[in-house]
């Protein structure tokens, strides 16, 4: 992480042996290793909170991909389907004329009204007498 050679490290702890003095060094060597933990653990967390949030970011551009997709595609089925609905409506009109169309020319009007003939009355009898 520091990139710090036995050479140095050797060099910093003759120096912190004269400041410091023999008797305290060990104490203060484990108070510094326990620091340098805890700032290492605080990295740690860092890099792993901007991780997660560079995921949250992927995944909140993918969502808002996919949800323009959607909407595109949504626009794009009505669109459509308003176009098959006039094909329907137009093709249901023409056929509704085209029935009356043949309705009317099925249906001709009757030039002249049938003539009636006279119901025979069924109270008169008719007689045949055999004549021939």
């Amino acid at each position: 992480m520091f990139d710090i050679s036995f050479s140095e490290l050797l060099l910093i702890g003759v120096v912190a042996l004269v400041v410091v003095g023999p008797e305290r060094l060990p104490k203060v060597a484990r108070t510094i290793g326990l620091l340098v933990g805890r700032a290492q653990r605080y990295v740690n967390d860092v890099k792993t909170e901007l991780q997660r949030e560079a995921n949250m970011e992927e995944i909140n551009r993918m969502r808002e991909e996919a949800r323009e997709n959607a909407m595109r595609l949504e626009a794009e089925l009505r669109t459509r389907a308003m176009e098959y609905e006039k094909r329907f409506q137009s093709v249901e009109s023409n056929m509704r004329i085209e029935l009356e169309n043949v309705k009317k020319s099925s249906d001709p009007a009757p030039a002249d009204p049938p003539e009636m003939q006279p119901e025979e009355d069924p109270r008169q009898m008719k007689i045949d007498f055999g004549e021939k």
